[in-house]
């Protein structure tokens, strides 16, 4: 047994494998950030402006467009891999933002079973977990990196060999006048 643990803790934290953490990580957090942002445009931002407003929040209608946006654009980040560490400050804002006026009351737990009946289960307000979990995997892939198969390696590399091709010499000419 104890072999068996050693090498799959080898296997598992082993670079080529321990990289490609990000990707998980990368595909629910840009997913969920960007069904929010559509739920609350489907609903209309109006509603959720009228929300933010009933919480007390100033410029209620300012920030429910800008929070669609966050969500929209930077889960669309998140998930393709592009600017993280950039996308990662406003979505952490509104991630803050939520967890003080709305979850923060309701205790930490997320899921909160009050009854099931015939018609299926029915739950309580959530808490703030949800939120410290997307805050942490956000952590995650601005200390650690978005991982392999994302935007910005690409683009890194794009500007990598450009940047090589430009430093290169102009050819000589060979013919001579």
């Amino acid at each position: 047994m104890n072999n068996l643990s050693v090498r799959s803790s080898r296997l598992f934290l082993s670079p080529q494998v321990a990289r490609w953490y990000a990707i998980p990580l990368r595909l629910i957090i840009g997913y969920g950030f960007m069904e929010h942002g559509y739920a609350k445009l489907a609903r209309g931002p109006e509603d959720f402006a009228n929300i933010l407003h009933a919480l007390g929040l100033p410029a209620s209608t300012l920030l429910a467009w800008a929070t669609v946006l966050v969500e929209l654009l930077g889960g669309l980040a998140v998930m393709v891999g592009a600017f993280i560490p950039l996308a990662s400050v406003p979505m952490a804002l509104v991630l803050l933002v939520a967890i003080f006026t709305v979850h923060l009351p309701n205790g930490f737990s997320s899921i909160k079973l009050q009854s099931v009946t015939a018609a299926g289960a029915h739950f309580g307000q959530p808490g703030y977990e949800t939120d410290l979990l997307y805050l942490a995997g956000l952590a995650a892939l601005v200390l650690g990196g978005s991982g392999p198969l994302a935007l910005d390696q690409l683009l890194r590399r794009s500007n990598e060999t450009s940047g090589a091709v430009r430093s290169m010499p102009a050819p000589r000419s060979t013919t001579s006048n």
